[in-house]
């Protein structure tokens, strides 16, 4: 097979057996051996899916023909694997296709200290080397390397305490649905006894938390609205402060409101942002960065002005957010997508993080969650509407040529045009991953905004 099927702009996903064999990944465990050198161990983990332990010994049986040390991790979320790559500085892989459906697995890649890989930083170097040894064999190195285990889930936990305070919040009711993904294992470590940290005053009502990566009660995704239906009643008949849906592999959050309203990843960011611009300014830091997408809400941008500190706006994508991360030397970074980044956790998202912030904030005021979140929710916002398009070059110029004189043209990340006066914008890309184009709109008015998002719909799909 072509390993460019599976080998996307910043990850691998791929169809089990069909695609992402056990040959197919040792292959790709050899490669990224040769790509990040023998120097320190490689940590490998993986997720709860039926296929994802022995895609991992696979991936390691590779690594080690190549000459590389391994450290199994075990079952962890990927933002472990994060926190192992960055505290052990080692390279990581971590096996997961995040919200992907049970027959899909794939691979994150890190570099040593949590650092990303993209096709322009290393993935296609490892793509192409991993197609010669799928074709001719992988020779074995000088010396083979070795394999031992490594439990990280109380150091990861204990690490997530010591970066946000939660012992003197007010005490919250908070629903979790972890989806039978890795929050089943994050959310009792973090938030509760099970690595045998303290008591916080958190009482967490759980749902789904049996690891099953076959996903028996919902898909893994909580940013289809039908998976978020369990917990928005769950969270109203418990009388929960707030409720929390995490992916398949833990590394993002969305948050429910008391009322069983979701909350936009966008005011999340806004929250996080204002919180942890507070802290390195008062530590004494002057020139503070935060990082926000090009798809994020308007209202990011303007909090992160307002509380000192200087947005910068990125291209959409995990690994691009990641080198933006590490060249500015920004605090943190949201994208619309919940995926929050923190330079406390070597730069990498963690979407446990994000909702230990926010749990920080509301418990620290006696406004229910529904308030706080319409603080940072001014706007009217389409969310994301997928389109397939056969001919992309075709709907960008129909949709330039009808917005000719009416607003601003920017292409940093597909196209996204602005009203001079900014009362609305929308952005038209293309997905990194799958063949479609991708809208988001957004308002001063929910008219404005409904008005300008089928007008765009009409032409991508005209």
């Amino acid at each position: 097979m072509t390993l460019s099927e599976i080998v996307k702009a910043y990850d691998v996903r791929g169809l089990v057996d069909g695609q992402l064999t056990e040959e197919v990944v040792r292959a790709l465990g050899a490669a990224f051996a040769d790509e990040v050198g023998t120097d320190a161990p490689i940590a490998i983990g993986h997720d709860m899916r039926p296929s994802s332990p022995a895609l991992a010994a696979a991936a390691a049986e590779g690594a080690m023909a190549r000459g590389a040390d391994v450290v199994s991790l075990g079952l962890c979320s990927t933002d472990g694997s994060y926190f192992a790559s960055g505290s052990l500085d080692a390279p990581a892989m971590m096996f997961t296709a995040s919200h992907n459906p049970a027959a899909y697995n794939g691979i994150k890649f890190s570099r040593a200290g949590a650092r990303g890989v993209s096709l322009e930083t290393g993935l296609a170097a490892i793509r192409d080397g991993a197609q010669r040894y799928l074709e001719h064999g992988i020779p074995a190195a000088d010396r083979r390397g070795s394999r031992s285990e490594r439990d990280i889930l109380a150091d990861y936990a204990a690490h997530l305490r010591s970066l946000v305070d939660l012992s003197r919040i007010r005490p919250l009711k908070v629903v979790v649905d972890a989806a039978n993904g890795m929050g089943g294992l994050t959310v009792p470590a973090v938030l509760g006894e099970a690595a045998g940290l303290g008591a916080l005053p958190i009482e967490v009502v759980p749902m789904y938390f049996e690891l099953d990566g076959t996903f028996p009660n919902h898909e893994a995704n909580p940013l289809d609205p039908k998976n978020l239906v369990d917990l928005q009643a769950a969270v109203v008949e418990h009388g929960a402060d707030l409720g929390l849906a995490f992916d398949g592999d833990a590394d993002r959050c969305f948050v429910i409101d008391e009322r069983g309203g979701a909350v936009s990843p966008s005011a999340v960011a806004a929250i996080v942002a204002e919180r942890e611009i507070a802290r390195v300014r008062a530590e004494g830091e002057e020139d503070v960065v935060v990082i926000h997408n090009l798809i994020t809400s308007r209202v990011v941008p303007e909090v992160i002005a307002a509380a000192g500190a200087t947005p910068v706006r990125t291209r959409v994508g995990h690994s691009l957010i990641k080198d933006r991360m590490a060249e500015t030397g920004a605090v943190f970074g949201g994208e619309h997508s919940a995926h929050y980044y923190f330079r406390d956790f070597w730069g990498a998202d963690n979407g446990m993080l994000a909702a230990m912030h926010v749990l920080a904030t509301l418990g620290a005021h006696d406004e229910p969650m529904s308030e706080l979140a319409a603080r940072y929710s001014p706007y009217a916002a389409s969310g994301e509407i997928n389109s397939t398009v056969d001919d992309m070059p075709a709907a960008y110029t129909r949709i330039v040529e009808a917005f000719a004189g009416r607003g601003d043209l920017d292409e940093l990340d597909g196209l996204t045009i602005t009203a001079p006066d900014g009362a609305w914008w929308f952005s038209v890309r293309p997905s990194n991953t799958e063949p479609l184009l991708r809208l988001n709109a957004e308002a001063e008015t929910e008219a404005e905004m409904v008005a300008i998002r089928d007008e765009v719909l009409a032409l991508i799909r005209a």
